[in-house]
């Protein structure tokens, strides 16, 4: 009995896995616009819009890119105005990565811009259909945000200090 259950999770499991792939093909493709940054850029700045500034590497490590990446896309994002970049009062050795009000507005525009491609896509539905999957985005809604929520394996978050102004942890952060 125990091997059917853990058999038919594990489908369920399969199932969930590959509908949520879909699905994040399906808002990719049909939201593109606007394409002039990439996935790593507008995901860097979320990540610093929502858990704030935020030191390069732990941005490197919380992306799953390589620091020197991270490095890059930073100073082409501080050359475009969308971050800043501070050194810490306390240890000049560690630099913090704002968003500035730049950044936020370039979110804000992409954001606009995916869900109003995304609500045209949805005016094409029945009305059944578009109450349907309303009502389901709207009950997964709460688990897909816990679940962003958590970091991939081996991605802990930094948590020893997230505001530059808070003290330094001795042995920690750097």
């Amino acid at each position: 009995m125990r091997a059917e259950s853990d058999t038919s999770r594990s489908a369920t499991r399969a199932s969930v896995a590959a509908g949520l792939d879909e699905l994040s093909r399906f808002a990719l493709r049909r939201t593109g616009a606007p394409r002039d940054i990439s996935f790593t850029t507008a995901s860097t700045l979320a990540r610093l819009e929502q858990d704030g500034p935020r030191r390069l590497t732990s941005l490197a490590v919380e992306e799953g890119v390589a620091q020197p990446s991270m490095t890059q896309l930073v100073q082409r994002l501080e050359r475009q105005g969308f971050v800043e970049r501070n050194r810490d009062p306390d240890d000049r050795r560690l630099v913090w990565v704002h968003i500035t009000d730049a950044g936020r507005r370039l979110l804000a525009d992409r954001r606009r811009s995916r869900a109003a491609e995304l609500a045209e896509v949805l005016a094409t539905l029945p009305p059944g259909e578009e109450a349907a999957l309303g009502a389901a985005v709207l009950a997964a809604l709460p688990v897909i945000r816990r679940l962003t929520e958590r970091r991939p394996h081996g991605t802990e978050q930094d948590t020893s200090r997230t505001n530059p102004a808070e003290p330094l942890t001795p042995g920690r952060d750097r």
